[in-house]
């Protein structure tokens, strides 16, 4: 009888550490599952999410999710495009600047361009509320990578806008690394959908201060 007790506690254990497995297993098939949609919903606007650039030229990574909403634009499914993403310490553009660009170089007119700013996925989003507001946005193709576009389909919703995902078909982000990003993805959503995505971005995000929202 001496181990009933331990045996106990094991079975408990065991049962939390199942749960926590089938938990994240589950946000993981979601998240993969987003990744495949490519929503041709005409929406208001389509939301793209920054990510890095290098002397107002976009990643490959940024200028894959571009290329995506070039291409939902061309086919007339929302009359705005948003871009989204503040600056590193000594870049001379945002990423919503170098977003911008990049698009007009490929014939998207500047006069249907908003910028915001946000230094993470949530401020992405909340930094550009006030001009979408303003033109009468309130729903949105989601645009970014296959891992991401879960999280920020979310965070849109989040904030009262009706999204729907459009992942990018030209990620710069394959193979084994891939995975791994799925993985770091899972963890987020997991923990925001305990604590808040807001929470999780005032936890982890670096306050600065954003550019002004241009029209």
């Amino acid at each position: 009888m001496i181990f009933g007790p331990f045996k106990l506690i094991l079975k408990i254990i065991s049962l939390f550490l199942s749960i926590v497995i089938l938990y994240f297993a589950f946000g993981f098939v979601q998240i993969w599952m987003a990744g495949r949609e490519h929503s041709h919903r005409p929406s208001d606007a389509i939301l793209v999410f920054g990510t890095r650039q290098n002397n107002c030229v976009p990643s490959p990574t940024l200028a894959g999710r571009l290329d995506e909403a070039v291409r939902l634009y061309n086919l007339h499914l929302a009359p705005w495009v948003v871009v989204t993403g503040f600056k590193q310490p000594g870049d001379v553009c945002t990423e919503a600047q170098a977003s911008a660009r990049y698009l007009i170089q490929h014939g998207v007119p500047a006069r249907v361009i908003l910028q915001g700013a946000g230094t993470d996925t949530w401020q992405n989003v909340s930094t550009t509320m006030a001009v979408m507001n303003a033109h009468q946005i309130h729903s949105v193709l989601v645009v970014s990578d296959t891992f991401h576009v879960y999280r920020c389909t979310q965070i849109a919703k989040a904030q009262g806008l009706d999204a729907v995902p459009s992942a990018t078909t030209t990620s710069f982000v394959k193979g084994s690394h891939l995975l791994t990003y799925y993985l770091g993805e899972t963890f987020r959503v997991g923990i925001a959908r305990i604590v808040g995505y807001q929470r999780l971005s005032q936890w982890t995000a670096t306050a600065r201060e954003v550019v002004p929202v241009k029209n």
